[in-house]
């Protein structure tokens, strides 16, 4: 059972990973891996919008999402959006990455080969990884503007859709250490967190919604 507290610390959280963009045509959207296949509608009907000319599905497999996805996330994306209407033409794959620095860093590559040069991002996750993946690019990929979607519903709505409501939890608190941790490592630009969001994020820790938590050697690892 998850405590009425526990609830309302989740969503200030969920609302925190939130980066509220205006959406706005862009070069290419890139739909992140994960085991939620609702990356994959969003990006099919931001293509079908006319936000984006091409596609790129990147990520590999995941504990999370090896029996969900045994193909693989990218190709199960894109099969998805074949459904969805958005011709195969369109869309690249990248289907090696595991995390979202790789995610980045080989998406980049196949832009490259498919001799596509991009000057702003669609950049498409699931609702709880807008903020992180955003922080990510910036470092990573400063020279092009990016612009985050992912899908609009509340926490509620978002935990019936995916079946577990402690796994989404657990993963909206993960991705919040990692908005903590990550700038010391390099891999993300700093972002404030108010002192607000921070108590919800320790006492959902404290309450043992820590699944998805780095492991403290490594989250207090230095930074380069």
């Amino acid at each position: 059972m998850i405590s009425a507290q526990a609830w309302a610390d989740a969503r200030l959280l969920w609302d925190y990973h939130f980066m509220h963009h205006d959406l706005r045509p862009c070069s290419v959207a890139i739909g992140l891996g994960s085991h939620d296949l609702g990356v994959a509608d969003v990006t099919a009907d931001l293509y079908h919008r006319s936000m984006a000319p091409v596609i790129v599905f990147t990520g590999s497999t995941s504990p999370t999402t090896r029996v969900r996805m045994p193909r693989g996330e990218a190709i199960h994306y894109r099969e998805r959006a074949l459904q969805l209407g958005v011709p195969e033409s369109a869309i690249l794959l990248e289907p090696r990455a595991t995390n979202t620095g790789e995610n980045i860093e080989f998406t980049k590559a196949v832009l490259v080969d498919a001799g596509i040069t991009a000057t702003s991002v669609l950049l498409v996750s699931k609702p709880y990884e807008e903020r992180r993946s955003y922080a990510m690019m910036r470092k990573l990929w400063p020279e092009v503007e990016v612009v985050c979607a992912s899908t609009s519903m509340s926490l509620e709505a978002y935990t019936d859709s995916i079946g577990d409501a402690r796994m989404v939890i657990d993963m909206i608190v993960g991705a919040l250490q990692r908005v903590l941790v990550f700038p010391s490592w390099g891999l993300a630009i700093e972002q404030n967190v108010p002192v607000a969001v921070v108590a919800a994020y320790e006492r959902l820790c404290t309450e043992g919604f820590t699944s998805r938590l780095l492991p403290a050697d490594v989250a207090a690892r230095p930074g380069p």
